[in-house]
């Protein structure tokens, strides 16, 4: 099969517009390939997305009342705007098998598989049949959780429609399994709208392996080759890459062929992905999940292919054939994407909202940034909080790890709580760099993002003299006059800031002398060699550095060699505060309420759950941090929180037992 234009394949649709039902960084992403093959974009977008990035940027855009999940109304927009297509992206109704059907059925080319396949793919109970009639392994599992003991523990419960990590838990005991089937299908059913699930055999030292395919209406299918996409928490992925490490040829070549026989028995068109299950120690693997769909990680097999999957999509759709078969699939080097969230990872990898006050990516090294965000961007309570995705491309895996690496510590980002350094101190980990990368990474080797005491000083004395020449920038009287000019001796000026992920302070105090050079009271020399809006640069005891610096209100955002240092300016005069209740519990993120489980002058003990909070169709437990009594509970099932808000107070137990054992 080769590339050859639409004109020379008869039977073809012509595609001019193309709706995308989608958001964020992926609505950008199909946008840019759309507009390469000379078709106009339509964005939609729901209230909160209105100044998004992505809707500036498309030729038309339709506001959409009741956001994303409304398929009436996105199909209405698509026939309103003449579009001839329409993409859906991931996530939303990208796998809802109704709304490709309500597309056909308006007359628009739908860019995704047949319905029926997505339907059938979409039921993880069905498709693990379909997967077992194609001859493809699968993992024990029962659908009756009273059927448990057929499985064994440790168990996943899973949600049978959706994926994403949502609906799914895992179950050490059969002490534990109702609470996670009840928890499983209450997550399930606010994300699918379905609470239907299923029980499957967990293998703890395993790969997540999946296959990227690809299939035409005439018939065609090939695969692409492999992603590894093990490195997950809450059982979602954040580092992808291509090709496997643990992957020799002839598993190369067995879940391969696995991926397309079953393609091939359902009929498979668009692009889609296999997923499987690679058991580290014994090399067995065993069937998953067909997305039917784009997959979030799809750049990484674009990276070692050159393929544009979002163009091969659009093309199938079109009706043509495959532009390759499988003999013409060769790959180049190695490819790792890593997922940005906002996100804080040393608290549960709880989701955070923000405003993006600095945003801006380094010129070098050259790695591939789909983002959907710009600076000022907010993250609300909405959608996922992914910020972006960063993919780089190398010759070996080695050199690419270092270049992801340096592109993130380059990073100038901040406004809200990210997962940027954790993603550091992953990629910089000895057992990624080994190829160590089974599903239980996380867990085991528990990587810390830290924040030496030294980078926040160095932060700290580039903001400060920075502020120094604002300052001086600002004076309309004495801003001629060479720094600290005085005829007499003055005090040393201070400056104190409060790193806000540790509320540590730290203040800085300088003298200036005639000749542009400052003297800290740590003994350090510091020369102002340029100052600017935007940056600063010093030299540090003989060490030239160049720090970007954005002012936000009351903080400042300065770049280090390996962060991006928020520091919140500490005013010389405060006014008395009002302190927080002791034992008081707040709201560790912003979400509602799913159930509270204590009430006023209940006795509690540590560890027990007593608030389900959902954010990002999640659920996290709110656990009592010590045996006590509740004294207040001023929150309501249904209610919307703010980060901090207060959920309850309880009072600590304190010298009962000793009580005890007197009496």
């Amino acid at each position: 099969m080769t590339d050859h234009p639409h004109n020379d394949e008869p039977g073809t649709t012509r595609l001019r517009t193309l709706l995308v039902a989608n958001r964020g960084e992926i609505a950008r992403r199909v946008f840019a390939t759309a507009r390469s093959m000379g078709l106009r974009c339509v964005a939609v977008h729901s209230d909160a997305d209105a100044a998004a990035p992505f809707v500036a940027e498309a030729d038309i855009a339709v506001h959409l009342p009741s956001g994303y999940l409304d398929s009436d109304a996105i199909v209405a927009a698509a026939r309103r705007v003449g579009a001839d297509a329409v993409h859906p992206g991931y996530g939303f109704l990208a796998e809802n098998a109704m709304f490709a059907q309500k597309v056909m059925d308006a007359g628009l080319t739908w860019v995704g598989p047949a319905p029926g396949v997505i339907e059938t793919m979409g039921d993880k109970i069905a498709a693990k049949k379909a997967a077992e009639a194609a001859g493809v392994p699968i993992l024990a599992s029962v659908e009756d959780p009273s059927e448990a003991a057929a499985v064994g523990f440790p168990l996943l419960v899973k949600a049978a429609a959706g994926g994403g990590g949502k609906g799914m838990r895992l179950v050490e005991s059969a002490e534990d399994l109702g609470e996670a089937v009840a928890a499983a299908q209450r997550e399930a059913a606010g994300a699918f709208g379905d609470d239907r699930v299923f029980l499957e055999r967990y293998i703890r030292r395993s790969r997540h392996i999946e296959i990227q395919v690809l299939g035409d209406s005439h018939g065609n299918v090939i695969h692409l080759g492999e992603r590894e996409c093990s490195i997950q928490r809450r059982h979602q992925k954040i580092v992808e890459e291509a090709p496997s490490v643990r992957l020799d040829d002839d598993l190369r070549l067995a879940m391969g062929g696995a991926a397309v026989a079953l393609a091939q028995s359902i009929g498979y068109e668009s692009a889609g992905t296999v997923e499987f299950l690679l058991d580290d120690e014994s090399g067995e693997f065993f069937f998953l999940e067909v997305n039917t769909r784009l997959q979030v990680e799809h750049p990484v097999t674009e990276e070692i292919t050159g393929l544009d999957l979002v163009r091969e999509q659009l093309l199938v759709a079109a009706g043509r054939t495959l532009t390759l078969d499988q003999r013409e699939v060769t790959t180049t080097g190695h490819a790792i994407e890593v997922r940005l969230y906002a996100e804080d990872a040393a608290n549960g990898f709880l989701p955070a909202t923000g405003t993006v006050e600095a945003w801006q990516p380094a010129g070098e090294p050259v790695v591939r940034w789909d983002s959907g965000i710009e600076a000022g961007s907010t993250v609300g309570v909405s959608y996922d909080p992914m910020l972006a995705k960063v993919i780089a491309h190398g010759p070996t895996r080695m050199e690419t790890i270092g270049r992801l690496r340096l592109a993130l510590e380059r990073l100038h980002l901040g406004g809200l709580i990210t997962n940027r350094d954790y993603l550091v101190a992953v990629l910089d980990s000895p057992e990624f760099a080994a190829g160590d990368t089974t599903t239980d990474f996380i867990e085991r080797v528990r990587p810390v993002a830290h924040l030496a005491a030294e980078t926040v000083h160095e932060a700290a004395v580039a903001g400060a003299l920075w502020l120094q020449g604002l300052n001086r920038a600002n004076d309309d009287i004495w801003g001629f006059a060479p720094s600290n000019w005085r005829n007499a001796g003055l005090p040393a000026e201070r400056v104190t800031f409060v790193d806000p992920s540790t509320e540590a302070p730290s203040t800085i105090a300088y003298t200036a002398d005639r000749n542009g050079r400052f003297t800290l009271d740590t003994g350090e020399v510091v020369e102002l060699v340029e100052w600017a809006t935007g940056r600063v640069e010093l030299v540090v005891d003989g060490i030239r550095r160049s720090h970007r610096i954005t002012d936000a209100p009351g903080r400042l955002h300065v770049q280090t060699a390996g962060t991006t240092v928020t520091l919140d300016l500490v005013p010389r005069f405060t006014l008395p505060g009002s302190e927080a209740p002791t034992g008081g519990l707040t709201a560790p993120m912003p979400g509602s309420v799913v159930d509270v489980r204590c009430a006023v002058g209940d006795r509690v003990t540590a560890g027990q759950v007593l608030v389900v909070l959902e954010a990002m169709k999640m659920e996290h437990h709110i656990n009592a941090p010590f045996d006590g009594t509740v004294t207040e509970v001023p929150i309501n099932v249904g209610q919307q929180l703010d980060r901090g808000t207060a959920l309850m107070t309880i009072v600590e137990d304190v010298g009962r037992e000793d009580e005890a054992a007197r009496s």
